[in-house]
């Protein structure tokens, strides 16, 4: 018993030890002053991307305009446009129909002159060559179908967009999609097009191909 009374007083001993030593240690580690590496100690800075005209996917160098086009989607969405960092034409604004959406810039000042949508289903072909002809040179035209650009279309139509540099207006017909850029001085074809043909077997949309967009620098006319 005596031993056993011996260990008990031992054991209950090395416990008070110890936990004074570790209160000992706790009180002298939590009053020093903990120096984290400057690197760790400086605040975050904010990383920023740059923003790019358009919401292009990199910015366009000095002396190129930023241009964003988006043709309708079936008969439900409409089409839009960019053009340096305004949005020129779209369903937002209201200035959007079925058929052919044309904006007319200055390729030079980047102004827009003018912009129109044509019924290319039921309306008047007239009005689409009277838009287009007489325009002056270094213009920058800017197209994109909505619904159906083609059923009008016509061969006088189809050669002035070819004289733009077109290199798929001749093909143009019921419920394409289409999206150009072209100039009225350009001396070989552009390469800011894209087309997509109606086709029942590939379709995206029941009776209508998929949106199409087309984005890009296109350089001003300096003269």
């Amino acid at each position: 018993m005596r031993v056993s009374g011996l260990i008990r007083v031992a054991a209950f001993m090395f416990t008070l030890v110890a936990m004074w030593v570790f209160l000992r240690n706790y009180i002298s580690f939590s009053r020093k002053t903990i120096r984290l590496p400057r690197w760790l100690s400086m605040p975050s800075k904010e990383i920023r991307v740059p923003k790019t005209k358009c919401g292009l996917s990199k910015p366009c160098l000095d002396n190129f305009f930023a241009f964003k086009i988006s043709s309708g989607a079936a008969n439900v969405v409409g089409p839009s446009m960019c053009f340096e960092n305004e949005i020129i034409m779209s369903p937002v604004r209201n200035n959007v129909g079925r058929g052919l959406n044309i904006a007319l810039v200055n390729g030079t000042t980047g102004q827009v002159l003018k912009k129109g949508s044509f019924d290319m289903y039921s309306g008047e072909p007239k009005l689409v060559v009277d838009f287009l002809e007489g325009i002056p040179d270094s213009t920058l035209v800017l197209v994109a179908s909505y619904d159906d650009p083609g059923t009008k279309m016509n061969e006088n139509i189809r050669m002035i967009f070819s004289n733009l540099g077109s290199s798929y207006a001749k093909q143009l017909g019921f419920r394409d999609s289409w999206v150009f850029l072209g100039a009225k001085d350009l001396k070989n074809k552009s390469p800011f097009e894209q087309f997509l043909k109606n086709n029942p077997e590939t379709n995206k949309y029941e009776g209508w191909p998929e949106l199409l967009e087309l984005e890009g620098c296109v350089p001003r006319k300096v003269f």
